[in-house]
């Protein structure tokens, strides 16, 4: 839906929300929410955090980003993320200048899912058009495609036909393949291999495999990992015609084998096989988490988080090679030391000759300015900034004004997040989303009826993040269209077992019913304590855990190449990782967030008698999304209900992007224009 649907959507459904005049939802138009400072997007803070030190540099060195998700704006209201890509695009220029002074070599990737999450990708027909072209401006090395790239059709067409082409023989599909409406076949939309020789003389093999995915739309067919790696072209590019000295091997595809579909460990192991002597990267993505895992000796994969909120680094060195010129040791800057052993591994088993020598270091960065700045130090003829960069930050704004992404519904008046509250919380996001529910989601002509709404949380995508409530914000969300459907009148001792019966099955996978996919909830995966739990920066959370663990650093310096710079000693709330090589991965120290499992399903209650008693019947109204699953929960209470009697309670222009940004309208509109953050 694009964005002067969606308001105008809201305009007329004030008079459905029983108020009889705009007033009562504040201003009849979205106010422009706009802000100046001298870099990022306006309005964007800095972070107050500076990494804990220089990145270790080796023979061949990567970059990684994954499920960017539409937010190369950078995140408006979290210091931790403030960068945009015009930021990162300076970045990547300062660190290429920075590698061939080291005389070594960086390497940029990207494993997929470029959109659903934000409005600077959202509120176009089809996702991605504009938002594309910005991320087309960052000159990667390699890329793979994500699952919400093949979801609709439009997208999966619009990837074949012009991302795809734009950066022709890196980008790799290596078992993905489109409908080509002119030749009427199905096609690879990217190579299904590439085979390359660095700058510096590094011969590389790459693949790019998305996991095992189902939810496609029937404009792209996917082959299953064990079936790929059974087809004559992939052991003839394993075993290629001339030598190689790395693999690497990206999927957006958890590196764990715990997560359902995934398909990483097939693929390796296959290479592995075939090929015990060379060394094997991975590059993963999909499940949103910071990770990095040892497969074997000469074997390690990494995931980059999401959103923008991560960027991963590698740095490989030892690596044999008959035609690399680079400088296997570069001086001046720290080095990898880690072999491809797991922490406390005892007795770990020696590698074979080929990886004696082999050695690692992993590094998670948070995406901001002050983290760029700092490790392109040295790097840069004149500034930070480059022409190129400061021009994308400038076409970023120029598209959030253009898609009125800017409008103004109201201002958020605290924080609500995902996971760091517990659920029921007054923090706890699903607290104010209920509260909103039941002041919009309402059909005048059965206004007094008694009604239970019932969403998944899958539904739900983001933090609430206190401060301008935006049609940005909307989006982030909230960024599934999913409408409200509903059963008139059912026995309210019915209708009030169906939430309990939800949580306590499956979670409501959408790749079951219908093309979109979820969080890690949605594939099995379960995150390990302490590992990449969602950033809040609302330190009100931190009431209702004893869980919250805070690392007390005691004053500092770190060296940089040409200064000694103090660290700010206060630790600020954001990602503490835990992975195969330990705990010192993230590149800023931050204090842990809590983190609290989520029901499948949450509920609103309106309209009910307000003496206490219980109504004989209420209307049960639930996403279209998941009325299979509302239908059968409720027949297990001795109900008999069918998908005919189901129908819609609100138009279906109303949805799931819509019910929040009316509920601001209605409710947060102190402080308008001017929200303080």
């Amino acid at each position: 839906m694009r964005t002067s649907q969606l308001i105008s959507l809201i305009a007329s459904a004030i008079p459905v929300l029983g108020c009889g005049s705009s007033s009562c939802y504040g201003p009849s138009h979205p106010a422009a929410h706009v802000r100046h400072v001298k870099r990022m997007q306006p309005g964007a803070p800095n972070a107050t955090s500076s990494p804990k030190a220089e990145l270790e540099w080796g023979q061949i060195n990567f970059l990684h980003t994954t499920d960017t998700h539409g937010w190369l704006e950078g995140h408006l209201k979290e210091q931790n993320y403030g960068a945009d890509f015009g930021d990162f695009q300076s970045f990547v220029k300062d660190m290429r200048q920075k590698a061939e002074k080291l005389d070594v070599d960086l390497l940029v990737v990207d494993t997929g899912d470029l959109h659903d999450g934000n409005g600077l990708s959202d509120t176009t027909s089809p996702n991605g058009v504009l938002s594309n072209s910005v991320f087309e401006q960052i000159d990667y090395d390699l890329l793979t495609i994500g699952n919400h790239e093949l979801y609709l059709s439009d997208i999966a067409y619009l990837t074949a036909t012009q991302f795809a082409k734009f950066y022709g023989d890196k980008y790799l599909t290596s078992n993905v393949q489109i409908f080509n409406n002119a030749t009427q076949q199905y096609e690879y939309p990217g190579k299904q291999y590439r085979y390359f020789k660095t700058k510096r003389g590094l011969r590389v093999m790459a693949f790019g495999f998305l996991y095992d995915f189902t939810g496609n739309s029937n404009a792209s067919v996917v082959t299953k990992a064990a079936d790929s790696i059974k087809q004559p072209w992939f052991s003839a590019a394993v075993n290629y015609t001339e030598p190689i000295d790395l693999f690497v091997l990206m999927g957006h595809n958890a590196i764990r084998g715990s997560s359902s579909g995934q398909t990483i460990s097939t693929i390796q192991k296959a290479i592995r096989a075939m090929q015990p002597n060379i060394p094997i990267q991975v590059f993963g993505g999909h499940t949103h988490i910071r990770d990095f895992t040892v497969y074997d000796t000469g074997s390690t994969g990494i995931e980059s988080g999401r959103y923008c909120e991560t960027l991963g680094w590698v740095a490989m060195d030892g690596i044999k090679s008959k035609t690399y010129k680079g400088t296997k040791h570069p001086k001046g800057v720290p080095l990898p030391t880690h072999p491809a052993v797991k922490v406390n591994t005892t007795n770990p088993t020696p590698p074979p000759p080929a990886f004696a020598n082999l050695t690692y270091a992993r590094r998670y960065l948070d995406w901001n300015r002050l983290t760029f700045a700092y490790h392109a130090e040295g790097s840069q003829s004149k500034s930070f900034d480059i022409k190129k960069g400061i021009a994308t930050t400038k076409d970023i704004t120029s598209i959030r004004q253009k898609e009125n992404i800017t409008a103004l519904y109201g201002c958020a008046p605290q924080t609500w997040c995902l996971n760091c509250a517990p659920f029921g919380s007054p923090n706890s996001i699903y607290t104010v989303l209920s509260q909103a529910l039941a002041a919009t989601v309402i059909n005048q002509t059965r206004a007094t009826v008694p009604r239970l709404i019932i969403l998944n949380t899958g539904s739900v995508r983001f933090d609430l993040i206190k401060g301008p409530f935006t049609v940005d914000d909307s989006f982030i969300v909230n960024p599934f269209s999913d409408a409200f459907q509903f059963l008139p009148d059912v026995p309210y001792a019915n209708a009030k077992q169906v939430l309990g019966i939800l949580n306590h099955g499956s979670f409501q996978k959408r790749e079951e019913i219908e093309s979109r996919d979820l969080e890690t909830s949605d594939f099995n995966f379960t995150p390990l304590t302490g590992r990449s739990v969602e950033p809040c920066l609302d330190a009100s959370a931190s009431a209702h855990s004893d869980g919250l663990r805070r690392r007390e650093l005691q004053g500092s310096m770190t060296r940089g190449r040409h200064a000694m710079i103090q660290r700010d000693t206060t630790l600020t709330p954001g990602y503490t990782t835990k992975d195969d090589f330990g705990t010192d991965g993230d590149d800023t120290v931050h204090s842990t967030i809590p983190f609290y499992y989520q029901p499948n399903d949450f509920q609103a209650n309106a309209s009910f008698p307000t003496d206490g008693s219980t109504p004989s019947t209420v209307d049960l109204i639930f996403l279209d999304f998941i009325a299979p699953n509302v239908l059968a929960a409720l027949n297990t209470t001795g109900a008999t209900y069918s998908a005919s009697q189901v129908s819609y309670y609100l138009p279906q222009t109303f949805d799931t992007h819509a019910y929040l940004p009316a509920y601001a309208q209605l409710a947060w509109q102190q402080n308008v224009p001017n929200c303080p953050v």
